[in-house]
């Protein structure tokens, strides 16, 4: 189960809380973080429906890495309303090396668990992610 690189497992809550994100839409946004201790990544903080872009992007610690996976939904130039599920892999300039190479080797095999993500963004700081670059790559 664990990525030969890393050694890093992926917690089955992972994988369930991203399918009713993209299946029922019970969430806006996941953020995960890697357990180093456990050696597995877990789900740290689950954002509500009605919740904003700004909510999610202040639930990122400023100097720690993460995974996250946005539900953005946008209205298209024909004006038809759409979503697109983004996986933001944040990797803050401040945080720590060992933390940014674990994350850096951990992130393919985790993302191929959550099936259904259509955008990736990597992130070192917040103006990478601003919602003006989510509106360019999910169009």
């Amino acid at each position: 189960m664990a990525n030969a690189a890393s050694g890093m497992a992926v917690h089955d809550d992972c994988k369930l809380k991203f399918l009713e994100l993209k299946a029922k839409r019970t969430y806006r946004f996941i953020v995960f973080k890697i357990e180093e201790k456990q050696k597995q990544v877990v789900v740290e903080k689950l954002g509500e429906p009605t919740q904003s872009y700004e909510d999610f992007t202040a639930s990122l610690p400023a100097d720690e890495c993460r995974y996250a996976v946005y539900d953005f939904d946008f209205v298209t130039a024909e004006n038809c309303q759409k979503s697109k599920i983004f996986f933001i892999a944040w990797s803050p300039d401040t945080s720590r090396v060992r933390s940014k190479m674990i994350y850096a080797s951990s992130k393919d095999r985790f993302k191929r668990e959550l099936d259904g993500i259509q955008v990736e963004l990597q992130a070192t700081d917040p103006t990478e992610m601003g919602l003006d670059v989510i509106r360019s790559r999910a169009s």
